[in-house]
């Protein structure tokens, strides 16, 4: 009688088990998700930055020629006294006709992430996580005010949290969170400090910091990505 209980009690291990590991590879697919999804942007930006650099230089032609046809009507409407007047070499003297509120040429956009970053992040993305961390730290400290600096950040996370380093992926995390609230990684960031204390069995830590990205950022993927966390086999319930 006691074999029945037995197999129950081991195929509940197998499925609890299960589901952890199950729970890992999502996390992990969600990660490399991420780490796709901001390649392309960075292809975006680059592309973006080159149109804009385009656009400046057509700017720039189109103000010379609106400046040479200017120059050539008022050559037209001038009187005698306006004509060009003969050097004693023979060469004309054209009278330079300069406008007054010429058109700004445009300013070419950011051409995207810098080198610095997108050398890190080929770290990371290659699994190099050993290397990714101080080369984005380098990137920080050299540019300190780049609007990718929240993102250094969510990297180094990364890493740590690949690395199994919780502890320094939590410090990470925590950057984007408090420094950046408003930024576009501050949502998963948070996420991720849900993660890692769920890696660390403090569960009610983790249960925090899920609820927290649900009433601070309603409706993002991260919100939805905490809730079916909550919800799996493996979180204990409140």
């Amino acid at each position: 009688m006691r074999c029945p209980t037995m197999l129950g009690l081991l195929l509940a291990g197998g499925v609890l088990l299960g589901g952890c590991g199950a729970n890992d590879l999502v996390v992990k697919r969600q990660s490399e998700t991420e780490a796709r999804v901001e390649h392309l942007f960075q292809v975006l930006g680059g592309v973006e930055g080159r149109l804009g650099e385009l656009a400046g230089r057509l700017a720039s032609l189109e103000q010379r020629e609106a400046a040479r046809d200017a120059e050539l009507r008022a050559l037209r409407e001038a009187g005698p006294s306006q004509q060009p007047r003969i050097q004693a070499d023979g060469a004309a003297v054209v009278p330079r006709v300069e406008l007054v509120n010429p058109e700004p040429a445009v300013k070419p956009r950011d051409g995207g992430p810098p080198p610095a970053y997108l050398k890190a992040f080929g770290l990371y993305s290659a699994n190099s996580f050993a290397a990714a961390i101080p080369a984005f730290e380098q990137f920080i400290q050299e540019s300190p005010a780049s609007e990718f600096v929240p993102n250094a950040w969510y990297w180094i996370g990364e890493c740590h949290y690949s690395s199994s380093d919780i502890p320094k992926a939590l410090v990470a995390f925590r950057k984007v969170v408090d420094g950046w609230p408003r930024h576009p990684k501050a949502a998963d960031a948070l996420l991720k400090i849900g993660y890692s204390h769920v890696a660390a069995k403090r569960f009610e830590d983790a249960r925090s910091a899920f609820e927290h990205v649900i009433r601070s950022y309603p409706g993002s993927p991260a919100a939805s990505k905490a809730r079916e966390r909550m919800m799996a086999a493996d979180f204990p319930a409140k």
